[in-house]
């Protein structure tokens, strides 16, 4: 066979290659919207509101063990958001959603300003979801929330004369919860932002082959992995103890943030698995695929060792020795994604959304 039949067997070769091809990144992003992207945002939604019922409870009803059950809910959100809060694009980019639901970092104190401000003016439309959502979104999330329940002044919950505390509150978690809400019925919309991510071609304007689809994936753990060593752990993690900076720690309040931090990175192992992405990498290197899936277990047992108030666990040589492991770890797993595994899908990482945070 020789001129044109063979230029044209070989066109039709490399056209049913790139055809398989584009069908398995098709199923690798599926797979990662129906088995982890819109469960996971279901059980955020499911948990914001049972926080907004558990506010509810406390300010009809101030006790110190609805306090208790309140604080106990809001650990369950912060921890649930930590798991999907690497999905940094799609629905909870729209309308100031990602910000509504967490203002941070907050490295001039913006955020605690304002909340400090609402609490000591006890103005009557921060105490109404619909009137807050509109306000800074320093004001209406998580953040502000476990000001309300952790911060100065906060055991005065437990009775009867924080009534303006509470409502605000109440509010705050009312806010939470639609935001949530509205991200959950977006990612499960047949014909939204989900069909495009998952059916690109010429004509959809977010994402025109196969690979622009794919690099999206990639990014989610390029753009997490830089969020949570970079952003979070260095923000408190000093090069020595007496440089430490516990109180620069996400969800230092409420002794979350070394739950944080395991969500964040059992976040990214479930979309890993439930995607199957590393299974698109060539047989001769999935050794890649596995060794980021040993990766994913270091750094969510270094991270699971970090109990209890940040700065107890910074004054803990073992405790703090594995807060630098689990920073040792993001940056190998930064490596396998950044350079091995797109590399070896002919991939390229693209601008960063954490630049000029």
């Amino acid at each position: 066979m020789t001129g044109r039949p063979l230029a044209t067997a070989l066109a039709l070769l490399l056209s049913s290659t790139a055809a398989l091809a584009s069908e398995a990144s098709d199923k690798v992003i599926a797979a990662a919207i129906d088995g982890f992207i819109r469960p996971a945002y279901g059980r955020l939604a499911e948990t914001t509101a049972d926080l907004g019922k558990s506010m509810i409870t406390l300010c009809a009803t101030p006790s110190p063990d609805n306090l208790a059950a309140a604080r106990a809910t809001f650990a369950r959100t912060t921890a649930t958001w930590s798991e999907v809060e690497i999905i940094r694009f799609g629905p909870i980019t729209e309308q100031n959603r990602l910000e509504r639901l967490l203002f941070w970092p907050d490295r001039k104190g913006t955020g605690l300003k304002q909340v400090q401000a609402a609490l000591a003016d006890q103005d009557a439309t921060a105490t109404d979801a619909a009137t807050l959502g509109q306000k800074s979104v320093a004001m209406q999330g998580l953040g502000a929330l476990e000001f309300v329940l952790f911060g100065t002044g906060a055991d005065e919950l437990a009775g009867t004369s924080a009534a303006y505390r509470c409502a605000y509150g109440k509010a705050i978690a009312g806010n939470i919860g639609a935001v949530a809400s509205d991200v959950d019925a977006a990612w499960r919309d047949d014909k939204g932002f989900a069909s495009q991510w998952k059916n690109p071609g010429a004509t959809n304007p977010l994402y025109r082959d196969a690979n622009e689809a794919l690099t999206e994936l990639l990014e989610v753990y390029v753009n997490g992995l830089e969020l949570v060593r970079d952003v979070r752990v260095n923000s408190f993690l000093g090069k020595d103890a007496a440089s430490d900076k516990p109180k620069q720690a996400l969800y230092w309040r409420s002794q979350g943030t070394g739950a944080s931090l395991a969500g964040n990175i059992s976040g990214m192992e479930a979309l890993f698995s439930a995607s199957k992405f590393g299974e698109l990498v060539p047989a001769e290197e999935r050794w890649v695929a596995e060794s980021i899936g040993f990766e994913f277990t270091n750094a969510q047992a270094a991270a699971a060792a970090v109990t209890g108030p940040i700065d107890a666990a910074l004054a803990d040589p073992a405790k703090r020795e594995k807060l630098g492991f689990f920073a040792l770890v993001t940056s190998s797993l930064s490596e396998q994604f950044g350079t091995r595994l797109s590399g070896a899908l002919g991939l390229t990482a693209g601008f960063s959304s954490l630049d000029g945070d």
